[in-house]
């Protein structure tokens, strides 16, 4: 990304703001420099030279008094609308971002044609994003100062001493020439880190997803060393990048110091040959360093900001992929129609797998549909695909009524999801009441209705055996509550106002063979009433319940 990428304008429209008042402030301070270094030079002179008293300067002292306060107060709001541009600029990338994400997800997956998945995208979004505070708040107010107050001090000190101004002319570009060869190798470093640090991201989450299976399986420490390699890689890489800014700021700092001294030195000696005035010499002297000053603050800060850039970097590379083309067309009424997955196969991203490969299956209403295979087969893949959260990258999914066949492609998804009720492994639940759980989309429903749907999933005698009932308090996806527990509230609210369409994955898990029994009479009462039902299932009981299997088999795992 470069320091000032016009994609940040496009996409963050208070960045847009904030460069236009930041260009102002640096004339502003462009202006109180040259008057701050012209009037302490005419006020020196005057008082060694002149020999002039406190009536003679009382005026001047004023206004460079005056030119110290104003800078203070340009400095102030320079650093208040820094972070306030910060803090609205994050909120707008990481807006589109979520926002985009929304658009084109899939399940805990992102369809953007980007290398991202759901973990590095919400690292991308969180702490990669919260980087751009020091390039708003830093970097940027340098670099516009750099654009504007090295050029307007130039000149002034090329009207004053046309020497000491060649001088800063030929050693001025020696910074920038440096900062890029240094910027280079930073910026590998950054880049690096930032995927370290979204590897690290992703790596956690999913262990902390798995969790409860690993510490069922007594595995729940197994996964410590490779945290801890992959942590101490993040660790390496952002030591690397402190390295890296500490020298060349070193560089940097050698480097102005050496380029003002080479004009102190020709002021001195033209002083002393009598060539130059010294009001004039004084005031070159007290510009000179300003002039280097915003290019030296530019190195300094690009490290502090280059995280930040190049987490903006891979935002913007998000936010410019192309999203999947919307539906147009309405979904026909499911009870009256056949769905169709004709060859649908899933390529995985990192991993050069399918999974599935090619699944032809038909759901039909009134039929209870078994879709089975081996862990890794692509079974929630193939769920994902049907329930339109995901387009398949081979075959198709069609959808037959009466008014003909369409593409699921084609299908507007709100009007498809209407029409769907699912159950996934881990189902979405919220902190609040067991009660407003069960209501969760149907916040209206009769307690009859819910009565009925929980006594249809056996959760009635979860909530019998409940402190408080209906009214027992549960934390964030569902603490308080076993797995068992979670997965009968889950299917309660199903029923509670099933769809057209029910697809349920793993029904039956965590729950005995009694309960299981009750679940297996909801799902033919559910077949019984017109709906298609697809369960993806491994229990024996789970697929002879179903009027058909459908076995995707290993042969998803062919590689691509």
């Amino acid at each position: 990304m470069r320091p000032l990428d016009p994609r940040l304008l496009r996409h963050a429209a208070a960045a847009r703001g904030y460069v236009y008042l930041t260009a102002v402030l640096g004339a502003v301070t462009a202006a109180l420099l040259v008057a701050q270094a012209l009037l302490l030079a005419r006020v020196i002179a005057g008082v060694t030279i002149g020999g002039d008293g406190w009536g003679e300067v009382r005026t001047s002292i004023a206004w460079l008094a005056a030119a110290l306060l104003g800078r203070a107060v340009t400095a102030w709001a320079q650093e208040r609308f820094a972070h306030r541009a910060a803090t609205r600029v994050i909120a707008q990338l990481r807006a589109g971002l979520v926002d985009h994400a929304c658009r084109s997800v899939s399940g805990a997956r992102v369809t953007t044609g980007a290398d991202h998945d759901g973990a590095e995208l919400a690292t991308l979004s969180t702490r990669g994003l919260d980087a751009l505070d020091g390039y708003f708040v830093r970097f940027l107010p340098q670099l516009l100062l750099a654009a504007t107050v090295t050029p307007a001090l130039l000149a002034v000190i090329w009207w004053q001493d046309t020497v000491a101004a060649l001088t800063v002319a030929v050693t001025l570009p020696l910074v920038p020439i440096f900062m890029i060869l240094v910027g280079l190798s930073t910026q590998r470093l950054a880049q690096r880190r930032l995927r370290t640090m979204q590897r690290l991201g992703a790596q956690v989450l999913d262990l902390v997803a798995g969790l409860p299976t690993l510490w069922a399986l007594g595995r729940e420490r197994g996964q410590a060393v490779r945290v801890r390699e992959v942590g101490d890689s993040y660790r390496r890489a952002t030591m690397s990048t402190l390295r890296t800014a500490f020298l060349s700021a070193l560089v940097l700092e050698a480097l102005t110091t050496l380029s003002v001294a080479m004009v102190a030195v020709g002021i001195g000696l033209r002083l002393v040959y009598g060539d130059l005035d010294l009001q004039t010499g004084l005031a070159v002297l007290i510009l000179a360093p300003e002039v280097y000053l915003p290019l030296r603050q530019v190195g300094l800060h690009y490290h502090a900001s280059v995280d930040g850039l190049a987490a903006a970097s891979g935002a913007f590379d998000v936010l410019q992929t192309p999203e999947p083309p919307a539906g147009t067309v309405d979904a026909p009424d499911l009870r009256r129609a056949t769905i169709q997955l004709s060859g649908v196969g899933v390529h995985h991203r990192g991993r050069d797998r399918w999974a599935p490969l090619a699944v032809d299956l038909l759901l039909e209403p009134g039929r209870i549909v078994a879709m089975a295979g081996p862990t890794g087969s692509g079974k929630s893949s193939a769920v994902d695909v049907l329930l339109g959260l995901r387009r398949p990258d081979a075959g198709h999914v069609t959808v037959v009524s009466a008014d003909g066949a369409v593409d699921l492609a084609d299908v507007r998804h709100e009007t498809w999801v209407a029409q769907i009720s699912w159950v996934p492994q881990r189902p979405a639940l919220v902190p609040g009441s067991v009660a407003d759980n069960v209501r969760l989309l149907d916040p209206d429903a009769d307690d009859a209705d819910v009565a009925r749907a929980a006594a249809d999933a056996a959760f009635d005698e979860v909530v019998a055996e409940l402190p408080e009932g209906w009214a027992t308090m549960i934390g964030s996806g569902g603490h308080g509550l076993s797995a068992g527990q979670r997965q009968r509230l889950a299917l309660t609210r199903l029923l509670l106002r099933p769809g057209a369409l029910v697809v349920l994955d793993e029904p039956t898990a965590h729950l005995d063979s009694r309960t299981e029994l009750v679940i297996h009479q909801a799902l033919r009462t559910l077949a019984r009433q017109g709906r298609m039902v697809l369960v993806v299932a491994h229990r024996p009981a789970l697929l002879a319940l179903a009027d058909d299997v459908v076995d995707i088999g290993s042969a998803g795992l062919v590689p691509a």
